[in-house]
């Protein structure tokens, strides 16, 4: 009997040596392998999510406040399911909707939401030359649709699929103006009661124009357009370290100050002015250089310790990597609806952590609130996050879009339902119709276009 015993127990033995579950299971009296697969039920978390296919691709169109804004709408196959994202390219409008409305339509119809990067990379190439200002554009609004169908799928924000927070809100700066240095410390600090650290400075509008009553040569002769505008490259020159000091004086050290060159003036003026900033302690200083002057970095890093903001009018997305390696600027300055959307933002923002470049995303008025809310997630989700441009929504732009993000005491929020968390009424954003004009036209004393 004990010699029986202990034959049982070598077999026992033998089986787990061997790995034959099934077989001790059943010596030991227990389910079989197979008993117990009928028997066993997957939890709710591993069992995934049924596969939805791209239904129709389209663009709603709206103006608001005046600017025209392109918003996608991807529609799926699972009934009430759709993702937003901002296509907005206002000077280009009408370019852009065609884009969206023939060529993305037909080229995701039936494919699976799931696959961004996929359908990214597929979409990018698909052209052969690589994209320009206005397939980029349609691109980024299939992105962050794609972004948002996921964060819906998932019951989350965008922002938890992309890291989870690292930070409680978003801190921006926003823009304070005046016809003279006094009159924009003056709007400094009407600011500054509302709450904001980081305020950027004008006089007039980029380059000081509208600041002067100065009627150029150009003017008189009759050339140009009607409606082109005035820079004397001189006298803005010399105003910028006037209207720096003059703030400085009025509001003290605490506050930081921000300024935008919109690279209207030649590079090695732009290098001066900016060693002439030095003394003001900027936070940063914007597009110093326009995209054909890159080459002037090297020197302005050798001329001066006034931080750097760049890369709003990049359009390719290689036009980031040596610069930022190079750690030729301090902030990379993107406009995430034009550079291709969530996806390369998110490539962007984690390379410029290597190098210790910030994120500073290019949030203006022409940008729709689908698109700042995909700048929120990505700033709530990176680790070098710099800073955020603000934006404020008319009554008539948060009656389309539900669920915009908020401004409070100078920090942005979003709203905190699974995706973005903007919906669009296309019935409100109907009663503004977009416009084909665009004017953006900036000229010298003798007519000479300036480039922005």
């Amino acid at each position: 009997m004990k010699e029986a015993t202990n034959d049982a127990r070598r077999n026992a033995l033998k089986m787990l040596g061997t790995g034959s579950a099934a077989g001790l299971f059943g010596l030991l009296g227990g389910p079989s392998r197979a008993e117990a697969r009928e028997h066993y039920t997957t939890p709710d978390y591993q069992k995934g999510m049924a596969p939805v296919k791209i239904k129709s691709v389209k663009a709603i169109v709206t103006a608001p406040q005046g600017s025209n804004l392109i918003v996608v709408k991807v529609e799926t196959t699972e009934p009430g399911l759709y993702g937003l994202g901002c296509a907005t390219f206002t000077q280009r409008a009408m370019v852009v909707i065609p884009a969206i409305n023939v060529y993305l339509n037909e080229f995701c119809a039936g494919k699976d939401v799931d696959n961004i990067e996929d359908m990214w990379q597929a979409a990018y190439v698909s052209s052969y030359w690589r994209n320009g200002p206005a397939l980029n554009n349609a691109l980024s609004g299939l992105d962050e649709a794609l972004w948002d169908i996921k964060g819906k799928r998932a019951g989350m924000p965008v922002y938890q699929l992309l890291g989870g927070k690292v930070r409680f809100a978003i801190p921006c700066y926003t823009h304070a103006n005046g016809k003279t240095p006094d009159e924009t410390a003056d709007d400094v600090q009407r600011i500054q009661e509302r709450g904001f650290k980081y305020i950027r400075i004008q006089q007039g509008g980029y380059g000081a124009v509208g600041s002067t009553e100065q009627k150029p040569d150009f003017k008189e002769a009759g050339f140009g357009g009607p409606t082109d505008n005035y820079m004397n490259e001189r006298t803005y020159l010399k105003s910028v370290p006037k209207l720096f000091e003059t703030v400085r004086k009025k509001v003290g050290d605490e506050i930081e100050l921000l300024h935008d060159i919109h690279e209207r003036v030649q590079p090695m003026d732009a290098i001066n002015m900016i060693k002439a900033l030095e003394e003001y302690r900027p936070f940063f200083i914007e597009d110093p250089f326009s995209p054909e002057n890159m080459g002037w970095f090297k020197q302005l890093r050798q001329s001066t310790t006034v931080p750097i903001a760049m890369g709003e009018l990049f359009n390719n997305i290689n036009e980031f990597r040596d610069p930022m390696a190079n750690q030729l600027f301090d902030y990379i300055r993107c406009h995430v609806s034009q550079i291709g959307g969530i996806s390369p933002a998110m490539k962007v923002a984690r390379l410029g952590e290597w190098f210790n470049v910030k994120t500073a995303w290019h949030g203006p008025g022409d940008v729709s609130p689908v698109g700042h809310a995909a700048h929120a997630h990505i700033d709530l989700a990176i680790w070098n996050f710099g800073i955020q441009e603000a934006v404020s929504f008319n009554e008539q732009t948060q009656a389309i879009f539900k669920g915009c993000p908020t401004m409070k005491n100078g920090y942005m929020s979003v709203n905190e339902v699974p995706g973005l968390g903007v919906d669009i009424d296309e019935k409100e954003a109907a009663k503004y119709p977009i416009t084909s004009k665009s004017n953006w036209q900036v000229r010298r004393f003798d007519g000479t276009i300036i480039r922005p």
